[in-house]
């Protein structure tokens, strides 16, 4: 069932590949601002023409990954945690997400250990999906569960090229989550079974298009049409892949929901 969502934005108005802090990022690789800023625009069209509410942070000068919305905090019920990056190079841009936050009226958590927001803390309803092993500590994930009142569950990431949770793994539904079982330790893959499984599994190929780096409604799912097996698979199940090229973005290790931070009031 979809279900109409909120999200926060950032205009990739200075997007830009200038230090490398994962493995997709070569800093000698020129990016296509334009063709940046077209295909952001198509997924903003994309998500309000399925009923979905956009708001936009403003871009700031100097921060070319402020784009990638996804790191800034998690929000669950109107209760916001924010983020400390783990490169300097991004740790300015809590500043501007979280006046942004606190402008519309929210209080903001800061984090005293390592956390990159909904890049590697995922809700999935009933309990967080928290990331470790590149960026987010497992310090964090003890401080999320102290913040939220609800479970986390740990989970290993062990492929530099998936640093983030949000590119081995996405929600789908209050039921059921999409996932790369290679991504994660051998015992990550087993708690990840247990809890879901029935759970669409993806390829490599899929996981390399960042085709996990979606986004979904409940029913619309908002995906790279690079990842062509892991959406006829989506279709299979009766979910409906809303495809959004967002191809510019992967010289920086991004995608679909590294642009989409979800507001939960």
């Amino acid at each position: 069932m979809r279900r109409p969502r909120r999200f926060l934005v950032c205009e990739p108005r200075h997007f830009a590949v200038q230090y490398a802090i994962n493995p997709w990022m070569r800093p000698d690789t020129p990016v296509d601002v334009d063709l940046a800023q077209a295909q952001w625009q198509t997924l903003i069209s994309a998500y309000r023409a399925h009923g979905h509410t956009v708001d936009v942070v403003e871009a700031a000068p100097g921060l070319p990954d402020m784009v990638f919305a996804a790191n800034s905090a998690v929000v669950v019920a109107g209760r916001v945690f924010g983020s400390l990056y783990h490169a300097p190079q991004r740790r300015p841009e809590s500043v501007h997400y979280d006046t942004w936050f606190k402008a519309a009226g929210y209080d903001v958590h800061r984090p005293e250990s390592v956390c990159e927001g909904e890049g590697d803390l995922v809700w999935t309803g009933r309990y967080v999906l928290a990331g470790t092993g590149f960026r987010t500590t497992r310090e964090a994930h003890r401080e999320v569960q102290e913040f939220f009142g609800h479970p986390v569950i740990s989970l290993t990431l062990v492929d530099p090229h998936f640093y983030h949770l949000d590119t081995a793994l996405f929600v789908l539904d209050d039921d059921n989550i999409s996932y790369y079982p290679e991504a994660f330790s051998a015992g990550s893959r087993e708690v990840l079974a247990r809890l879901y499984p029935d759970a669409v599994l993806a390829t490599r190929d899929d996981a390399m298009a960042l085709g996990l780096n979606s986004v979904s409604d409940g029913r619309h799912v908002f995906i790279a049409p690079q990842a062509e097996a892991l959406a006829s698979r989506l279709a299979e199940r009766g979910y409906v892949p809303v495809p959004v090229d967002l191809s510019e973005f992967l010289k920086a290790g991004g995608g679909i929901k590294c642009c989409t931070q979800e507001i939960r009031s």
